[in-house]
């Protein structure tokens, strides 16, 4: 579905394409974003395919390259994490993202690098498995620290045999696994075989690995039969949806990530995951792990399709379920629930920031609530590397991808005034031109003068409709004690410190303040990495080279006359003025 410019807006499949493209134009009543839609479309353009899944991997790829406003768009370019076992005499365990292209074995994925991260503590306190890089594993002499916290065994100097570390590696691979169960009646086994030894120090070490063991598995929060499954959890409220991802491998769940995708026109569960799931899979292929279980909360029209495609693919079988029983349709409770909670969670903050728009209306006495908000802010070092920053609010908070840093030049060191005025002047001559929305309320950061220069851009280019307020700090510089105008004439007024208002003002000019002294901090140390003789035209690499090595470096350049410059093979006497004006600032 394409607007009358010829950007597409829409990229859908069906089986039957009469009834879903007439669905569109129907007199039924529609959702506001389905409205929206059809209200854009002035064409539409069919492709038609040979099979179900052909249709479906093109919807995908189209989706992934054109990225239409309309559909369901999955933001997850980043590979899943896993702990890999390398295939060594003394095999190492590590934290793994990439490609899983190593000779090894890989455990995952983990929904986050922390749950990896604790897998492997776990790993260390109970089988001590060596976690050390090979080229610290390899020219060691004696033990290191993990050693002597018993944290290892210390293979690098051979104070493990190798059919107990072996067998540490099982354990480990066993636990990875999923059966616990089965190494502590291992454990315990080989523990009352020592005793009955009399070789009560080893023992000792296995009651301890046991206690270490029976530990995790009760405060593991899901065990159950084995199995590798992603379960899937939706929910869909005020025009925003939840999903959740449960991941089951071994039998054990290793955590869950929360996905909050943009979605126009699906309004339906079963709507959101035909566009949802398949991106999913198909989308970033070399960061999935793929189980042999797909449980989704209810089946969608190209989910047949979908275990095709992967099953081709993987070259095994893989199944997409909704009803369930037992464990399994306990793992899908899971998922619902925690993506009901999240959702609720992400709707109250949305709230708690639309409730400070709200009193901001209520403080500056507006007739509607803004949209948008822009701040600016300068930042340098006694004038250099002067860097202005304007960052973007909306009611669902920062818009990064809107956020610009200007470095400013031509002006006087320090002159706050005038970065503020050139800063203001190349955004608004492009939000004029139409490079992006202006916004409702512009706040700058500082009193009277800063906001003067606003008022006189905003003037010159002929800009309406923006409402202007001026930021000051207190005395004290301390937050709920700024002083606001909204003219560059008055007295200004404040606001009580709990206002919510205040607390978006302030929430807002902070996040300019960072970004500005972020991007200046980046340009002052660029700068100072570079030479200043690298700004004179005419002076390259071989003749800065000569000049340093002449005079013993810059400094010894720095006090020389402009007849001793021009005594240095190759630097004429013009060129010689060139490099004293400018190391003079003449």
């Amino acid at each position: 579905m394409l607007d009358a410019q010829g950007d597409v807006l829409y990229v859908g499949k069906a089986r039957n394409l009469k009834n879903r493209v007439t669905s569109y134009f129907r007199g039924r009543q529609h959702s506001v974003k389905t409205q929206a839609l059809v209200q854009k479309i002035a064409n539409i353009e069919v492709t038609v395919t040979l099979s179900e899944t052909e249709a479906l991997l093109l919807e995908q790829t189209l989706i992934k390259s054109l990225k239409p406003p309309f559909n369901i768009l999955l933001r997850d370019d980043k590979s899943y994490p896993y702990i890999y076992l390398s295939k060594q005499d003394y095999p190492r365990l590590a934290y793994y993202r990439g490609a899983k292209n190593l000779p090894g074995r890989f455990f995952g994925p983990f929904p986050s690098a922390v749950a990896v991260r604790e897998t492997l503590n776990i790993l260390q306190k109970i089988f001590k498995v060596r976690q050390c890089e090979d080229s610290f594993y390899k020219n060691r002499s004696r033990p290191c620290l993990q050693h002597q916290i018993g944290r290892c065994k210390a293979p690098c100097v051979g104070l493990v045999s190798d059919k107990e570390y072996a067998e540490d590696v099982r354990h480990t691979v066993m636990f990875l696994e999923g059966k616990n169960s089965e190494i502590h009646a291992e454990l315990n086994r080989a523990m009352h075989t020592a005793a009955e030894q009399l070789q009560f120090e080893q023992a000792a070490e296995l009651r301890d690995q046991l206690a270490a063991l029976t530990h995790v598995q009760s405060q593991q929060f899901v065990e159950h039969e084995n199995g590798n499954a992603d379960v899937f959890g939706v929910a869909i409220q005020s025009g925003i949806a939840c999903v959740q991802i449960i991941y089951v491998r071994g039998g054990r769940v290793l955590g869950n990530k929360s996905y909050f995708p943009s979605m126009q026109a699906e309004e339906t569960v079963a709507e959101l995951l035909e566009a949802f799931v398949p991106q999913y899979y198909l989308g970033n292929k070399a960061g999935r792990d793929l189980p042999q279980l797909i449980l989704v909360p209810e089946l969608f029209e190209s989910a047949d399709a979908l275990a095709q495609v992967l099953q081709q693919e993987e070259g095994r079988k893989v199944a997409v379920m909704a009803s369930v029983r037992g464990t399994r349709a306990g793992w899908q409770r899971l998922a619902q629930t925690n993506a009901e909670q999240y959702l609720a969670s992400h709707l109250a903050n949305r709230e708690n920031l639309f409730q400070r728009f709200e009193s901001l209306r209520d403080a500056l006495n507006l007739d509607e609530i803004p949209g948008r908000l822009e701040c600016f802010d300068i930042s340098h070092t006694m004038g250099e590397g002067t860097v202005a920053s304007c960052v973007v609010f909306e009611h669902s908070g920062p818009v990064k991808s809107q956020y610009r840093r200007f470095n400013i030049e031509g002006i006087q060191a320090g002159d706050d005034y005038a970065a503020m005025q050139q800063a203001l002047e190349r955004r608004y001559t492009r939000l004029k031109k139409g490079e992006a929305k202006l916004p409702d309320v512009l706040i700058i950061d500082g009193g009277k003068g800063q906001m003067k220069q606003a008022l006189q851009v905003l003037s010159d280019l002929q800009i309406q409709g923006v409402l202007v307020l001026g930021v000051a700090k207190g005395e004290t510089r301390k937050p709920g004690l700024e002083t606001l105008f909204l003219d560059d004439s008055g007295s200004g007024f404040a606001l009580e410190r709990d206002n919510p208002g205040l607390h978006l003002i302030q929430h807002i000019r902070d996040e300019a303040h960072r970004f500005a002294i972020t991007g200046h901090r980046a340009r002052r140390e660029k700068k100072r990495n570079t030479s200043v003789l690298e700004d004179i035209p005419g002076i390259g690499p071989k003749r800065r080279r000569e000049l340093l090595s002449h005079f013993g470096g810059l400094q010894g350049l720095a006090k020389a006359s402009q007849a001793e410059i021009a005594r240095v093979p190759g630097i004429s006497k013009k060129v010689a003025e060139d490099i004293y004006a400018a190391l003079h600032n003449v």
